[in-house]
């Protein structure tokens, strides 16, 4: 059995633009406007998914998608620096920081450390592959980057090397264990013998 699952990054708010750790921020009006202008980018899903983030959850409805919330799919539990940005952490915390980013199982913050996170996002990858046909899931960007990691085998501190950008898809393919990955790809965009995204329609 081949399981297809689609991961979606959140639109674009206040505190993605301002590199802050989520704490519940909305989509602002311009990740609301390009939300609404993908709809219909989807074709031929059997699930569809959301984490639990608000800016997951408003994503998910201006793309016109009835997902349902998984917990299992939450961000990265970062613990006291929720709200804050990187850069304030860093000039108050900074061998906390330093720590945290070059050492995954660390978790300085009291919250999660990178390894559980990309632990538990491939154990719902796991469970994902156990459904025939094709997923598709709303998440928080880290969610894409622990998937990948974990996905390709990849060492740990790439996790820190990913980019995703809002409103782009990542496709895993085949089964548990061995996963095909295609990173990035622009909503609503298409590529020569697929038609609409990621080969969905």
């Amino acid at each position: 059995m081949t399981s297809r699952v689609t991961l979606i990054s959140s639109a674009i708010s206040l505190a993605l633009r301002e590199a802050r750790f989520d704490d519940g921020c909305p989509l602002d009006a311009t990740g609301l406007r390009h939300a609404r202008a993908a709809a219909g980018a989807l074709t031929a899903v059997d699930r569809t998914w959301v984490s639990p983030s608000l800016r997951c959850r408003q994503t998910a409805e201006a793309l016109g998608l009835d997902a349902a919330v998984v917990p299992e799919l939450a961000g990265l539990d970062i613990g006291r620096w929720r709200g804050a940005t990187l850069a304030d952490v860093t000039a108050k915390e900074p061998e906390q920081v330093a720590r945290w980013m070059a050492d995954p199982s660390s978790a300085p913050h009291d919250g999660e450390s990178v390894r559980e996170f990309c632990d538990r996002i491939a154990a719902w990858l796991d469970s994902a592959a156990r459904f025939d046909g094709r997923t598709v899931a709303v998440v928080d960007p880290e969610v894409i980057r622990a998937a990948a990691v974990r996905a390709l085998g990849a060492p740990e501190p790439t996790f820190w090397r990913i980019d995703v950008p809002p409103l782009t898809a990542t496709e895993l393919s085949g089964r548990s264990g061995r996963w095909n990955l295609r990173l990035g790809q622009p909503l609503g965009d298409t590529q020569p013998g697929t038609g609409r995204l990621t080969g969905l329609s």
